[in-house]
């Protein structure tokens, strides 16, 4: 999607002569669009040397969904009475280290859209479920099957180790 940012005049000396690549071309964040023809062929066309266009900002959105929160209230249905097996980050907002980590949940998230569900559990709002598996330090990754805890994980640690971790109960 790109968005109009601003338009520009731009004097060139010699307006007759036209370049056939553009000095921006190898950018692909910002492009220099030129104005487009008028459907009107009678309008008075503009000096000749001046010039406008406009410049472009093209962004893609790569912004990853995050995993949606558990809380006490939703723990037993979403974790333990899950169908597939369940990644867990357990983390808090005040957490270097949970900000950090976040992003690589995300991405495993999407990339195992559909072979396992994962959730959030911030420890200051849900202390009861961080205090029943012994969660002492933050963050801590625990990977859930069958309602069961069969790995935990502690510490930010690299997307290959937790990858590691969720492929054995593929």
């Amino acid at each position: 999607m790109a968005a109009l940012l601003q338009t520009l005049v731009v004097p060139r000396p010699f307006a007759s002569l036209r370049s056939t690549s553009s000095p921006f071309s190898n950018f692909s964040g910002l492009k220099i669009q030129p104005p487009r023809p008028s459907a009107n062929l009678t309008s008075t066309p503009k000096p000749p040397r001046l010039r406008s266009s406009r410049i472009v900002c093209e962004a893609q959105d790569t912004a990853l969904k995050a995993p949606p929160a558990v809380t006490d209230s939703t723990w037993q249905s979403l974790v333990i009475e899950s169908d597939l097996p369940v990644l867990v980050e357990f983390w808090a907002p005040w957490c270097g280290p949970c900000k950090m980590i976040h992003p690589v949940i995300d991405k495993l998230a999407q990339q195992y859209d559909g072979k396992f569900k994962v959730y959030k559990v911030n420890t200051d709002e849900s202390p009861s479920i961080a205090t029943q598996y012994g969660i002492r330090s933050i963050p801590t990754v625990m990977v859930f099957n069958n309602g069961e805890k069969k790995e935990a994980v502690i510490g930010a640690v690299p997307e290959s180790t937790l990858t590691t971790c969720l492929e054995k109960f593929l």
